[in-house]
């Protein structure tokens, strides 16, 4: 994309709009939807210059999502399970994971996750590698 695109599509306050705090669920699933359609088109291309677009867009999910989406300390098969119900996805939404085959064995228990499958949800769904190994981690005491 050139930069003269990229000015103009910056310059639309209608594409500008999703980089505004997000205050409900309905600009949540907007902001989503909008991060989602950026991945597929950039991908892992940091050169690109909507790269640092889809950076801050992530930046302000995850603000609403620490505030009003607290994923529960739980195992990374666990995390899997919330994240594939929270956003809706099937087993075959997972290619980046394998066939529909290896995440109902993974969802079931007969298969774990391996770590290029981690990287890969960690990718995304923005969250840090460490989440799917929970797990791994000692639990923290109650005070």
């Amino acid at each position: 994309m050139k930069s003269r695109t990229i000015g103009r599509t910056l310059t639309d306050p209608r594409k500008y709009e999703p980089l505004l705090a997000i205050r409900n669920e309905r600009e949540y699933d907007a902001a989503v939807a909008r991060l989602n359609e950026l991945v597929d088109e950039v991908g892992d291309k940091p050169r690109d210059p909507r790269y640092r677009f889809i950076e801050t867009l992530s930046v302000l999910i995850e603000a609403y999502d620490e505030k009003h989406h607290k994923i529960p300390d739980a195992s990374g098969v666990e995390l899997l399970k919330f994240l594939m119900d929270r956003h809706e996805l099937s087993q075959g939404d997972l290619p980046e994971v394998g066939s529909q085959g290896v995440v109902s064995e993974i969802l079931r228990g007969k298969r774990e996750l391996n770590v290029r499958q981690i990287q890969a949800l960690s990718r995304r769904f923005h969250l840090p590698v460490a989440a799917f190994f929970s797990e791994l981690q000692p639990k923290r005491e109650a005070v």
